[in-house]
């Protein structure tokens, strides 16, 4: 072969490696950088009163994330277990339970008050899609806290 062919070369190249961001710390920035922005945009439009409250609740909002992304900078992720993750799973489950029967409750409510004329069969048939949209919450939920009900007493 020649020596502009195609054999792999005998020596590597070494390159830099970017640094490495922590998503904490991308979000902070991305999230300060609408806000400011944001603010700076809609203070001119404001009365001057509102617009020096806006600007003081965004400086106290970069002071509470500051420390509570510092909080949660020190938390160890790899030491987090399954077990210490259980409760927070069987709570959004029944969150999502809770929501979707409020959601079924609200929409069953709403409907016969726009529309008294249509008997409950008929609301459904003519609004199926959220009624769909609040029992899949709430069978999500119930699927979540059945797959933590069902888990070994012994994993842990």
């Amino acid at each position: 072969m020649s020596q502009h062919g195609s054999q792999p070369s005998d020596r590597s190249l070494d390159f830099i490696e970017p640094p490495v961001r922590k998503p904490l710390v991308l979000f902070k920035e991305a999230e300060r950088s609408l806000r400011v922005r944001t603010v700076a945009a809609i203070a001119p439009l404001l009365p001057s009163q509102v617009a020096l409250t806006m600007g003081d609740v965004s400086h106290r909002a970069d002071e509470w994330l500051e420390t509570w992304l510092e909080t949660l900078a020190h938390l160890d992720l790899e030491g987090i277990t399954d077990a210490d993750l259980r409760s927070p799973r069987i709570l959004m489950g029944l969150a999502f339970v809770g929501f979707g029967g409020l959601m079924t409750m609200f929409l069953a409510l709403c409907l016969s008050i726009l529309h008294p004329e249509l008997s409950a069969v008929a609301q459904l048939h003519d609004h199926w899609h959220p009624y769909v949209w609040s029992v899949s919450l709430g069978v999500a939920g119930l699927t979540m806290i059945g797959r933590e009900a069902m888990r070994p007493p012994g994993q842990e």
